[in-house]
């Protein structure tokens, strides 16, 4: 269990969390398959196969988000469709007009469902209600949203804002390339990308690259701002950081791997080692990141 990308969130200081009643509403709204004449389904699901739709250890917990959705291509939809009214303009001997094709199409799409195929695509989310992390392992908004939306219908009052900071994120990485450094906790890695701010958006990028050189110092004169920068933290996770605050590419670095790999009986506690050692270091990792970037930025209610 380890999370490849970081969609964060802050929860109120004053949010009370129980992990007995979220087990409870997380259980209540199960993901459940897609019937014969639905194209998706959302719902929860156990991270393990323990029977817990809320995977509690060392006051961090854990929590899957699934979506079934059916395989249904618009080529076939479109074939079948095409079919279709070729056969229907022969019986009726003049062409199928545009609301006798929407008909059509429709009833084709009712009429494959129930045989197609379904596809099961499942997001994990982090919760620290200690130092007021909520996490989501996906880069896409619209995901995030959506895991969101799902614990509200399901009961579960999250009240939590995307992280913020003082500095932005783009303005702290185009300065640490100017100055060649960052911190002693953090350094420079070899993927870049920059942009300008014109028009144009011209953009460059720069992959495995040595981001010491004299061009990467020209393109910043020139105007152009850091928008993903390659970063180490202490040496135990590698990421790319992106101008929006996301957090990308998250690799653990060998000094974790290592204490991952201790002797362990079964796939259970493998789960449990991997996801103590993952929230930890994570949790750390946050904190100094905001630090990084001056500190979080308070937002209005």
């Amino acid at each position: 269990m380890r999370f490849k990308n970081l969609f964060v969130y802050r929860l109120d200081a004053k949010c009370k969390l129980d992990a007995q009643d979220l087990e409870k509403s997380l259980a209540g709204h199960a993901l459940q398959p897609c019937n014969s004449f639905e194209m998706e389904s959302r719902g929860w699901t156990e991270p393990q196969t323990a029977g817990t739709f809320l995977h509690a250890l060392n006051r961090h917990w854990l929590m899957v988000f699934g979506v079934d959705q059916k395989i249904l291509p618009a080529s076939v939809i479109r074939q079948v469709t095409s079919e279709r009214a070729t056969e229907l303009e022969k019986k009726q001997a003049f062409p199928v007009g545009r609301k006798q094709m929407r008909e059509l199409k429709q009833r084709v799409v009712d009429e494959l469902l129930p045989r197609a195929l379904t596809r099961r695509q499942a997001t994990a989310a982090w919760i620290d209600p200690v130092n007021r992390w909520f996490v989501i392992d996906t880069v896409s908004q619209t995901k995030a949203e959506r895991v969101l939306e799902t614990l509200r219908k399901s009961g579960i009052d999250l009240p939590a804002k995307q992280l913020a900071t003082q500095q932005s994120p783009a303005a702290a990485m185009t300065g640490w390339l100017a100055e060649s450094e960052i911190s002693a906790d953090f350094s420079i890695d070899q993927d870049l990308e920059l942009k300008s701010s014109d028009e144009n958006k011209a953009t460059v990028r720069y992959v495995r690259h040595n981001l010491e050189g004299k061009d990467i110092q020209s393109h910043i004169s020139a105007g152009k701002s850091a928008t993903r920068l390659g970063m180490t933290w202490r040496d135990k996770i590698s990421f790319v950081l992106t101008e929006t605050l996301q957090i990308k590419r998250i690799n653990f670095l060998n000094v974790l791997k290592q204490d991952a790999a201790q002797n362990v009986e079964n796939k259970e506690e493998q789960f449990d080692l991997d996801f103590t050692l993952m929230t930890g270091e994570l949790s750390l990792f946050l904190s100094d990141l905001v630090e990084l970037l001056g500190g979080e930025k308070l937002q209005q209610a």
